[in-house]
């Protein structure tokens, strides 16, 4: 009997000591924007984003608009790249997937000669009714296909600031027609500067942030430096946070691997030509540091990732991807800690 009670208390002793001694590493959507291109793409399109680690794709189609004042958005036409299409949306997705990859829908609005989503404001109210009408017909379109495709997040919008401004009760509704189509989670993309005044996160399931936040005004800053000027960000992002009791997503992320990288990590400006990948790796550590450990934190999508990953990026490369630089490594290394 003596020996059956100890061997008991060993047994329980064990089971104990193994428990403990295994820590679940805490999961976070660990994400790439994954650019359109021309073409379908296959699985060895794929296969880079599994050695990267990642778990979560944001596909991205596209809508065009002429000019910010012009309220018609034109869409999922045969003038368009493949993956910027309703069926091209719809292949790279089923191939995502067949990876294990899950995916959020982004539909992002494309103003003729790059400029600023944000701005787009009609001046007549006949001209915000067919803005409204255009976009509900673009987004719901799209809201439809990621329901068919058992999507994960379907983001309702990019950085469309001056919109909503205007029009909240339009965006209030657009909610709750999206909901009936699609039952997934939600979230909105709002930009760095906008977030704190978007009125609408109540009803969504994350709080979407395009992470841009400035950092340094150092040529390059050191890894010190950028995670110190995370703080004044992340105080607020947490008290976002415990305000509406969602998770902070961040729907954009990244730095181009330019000098000052961490000043204005939005700009996309041509003059900006000096190669640095010390800045670019120093801020995206900095910004792993401090935000992917945290528990209101949910995870985010790196800006940008493209199909082709053998003939992009690369050592004199100033853009943002982060293939084929020392980046890439840093990104697979946090991710592989946090996969989900």
């Amino acid at each position: 009997m003596k020996a059956i009670v100890g061997f008991l208390c060993f047994m329980m002793g064990w089971l104990i000591c193994s428990c403990s001694a295994t820590v679940e590493k805490p999961q976070k959507i660990n994400g790439v924007s994954f650019v359109a291109a021309r073409e379908a793409v296959d699985d060895k399109h794929v296969v880079p984003l599994v050695k990267l680690n990642a778990n979560y794709a944001a596909v991205m189609p596209f809508g065009f608009i002429r000019e910010l004042s012009h309220p018609e958005i034109n869409f999922n036409n045969e003038r368009q790249w493949f993956g910027e299409t309703e069926k091209g949306v719809k292949q790279y997705i089923q191939t995502l997937q067949s990876k294990h990859i899950k995916i959020m829908m982004k539909p992002q609005i494309w103003v003729h000669r790059g400029e600023f989503t944000g701005f787009i404001k009609m001046e007549h109210e006949d001209d915000w009714k067919t803005l409204e009408t255009s976009y509900s017909d673009f987004i719901l379109t799209y809201a439809k296909v990621a329901e068919e495709t058992k999507v994960d997040i379907f983001c309702i919008g990019t950085e469309l600031e001056s919109f909503i401004d205007e029009r909240p009760d339009y965006w209030r509704q657009l909610i709750v027609d999206i909901k009936k189509v699609y039952k997934g989670k939600l979230t909105y993309a709002a930009n760095w500067n906008e977030y704190d005044r978007t009125p609408f996160w109540a009803d969504l399931d994350y709080i979407g942030v395009d992470a841009y936040f400035p950092l340094s005004d150092k040529q390059t800053p050191t890894l010190e430096e950028c995670r110190a000027g995370w703080a004044p960000h992340k105080k607020q992002l947490k008290a976002f946070y415990k305000r509406y009791q969602k998770p902070i997503l961040f729907t954009e992320y990244g730095y181009r691997s330019v000098d000052y990288a961490a000043k204005a990590p939005w700009k996309a400006d041509r003059d900006m030509t000096s190669v640095n990948m010390e800045a670019q790796a120093n801020a995206m550590q900095a910004l792993f540091d401090e935000n992917w450990g945290e528990e209101w934190f949910a995870g985010g999508f790196i800006w940008k990732w493209f199909h082709d990953y053998e003939n992009v990026g690369g050592e004199k490369d100033t853009q943002f991807t982060p293939q084929n630089k020392p980046v890439e490594a840093i990104i697979s290394a946090t991710y592989k800690n946090y996969e989900q």
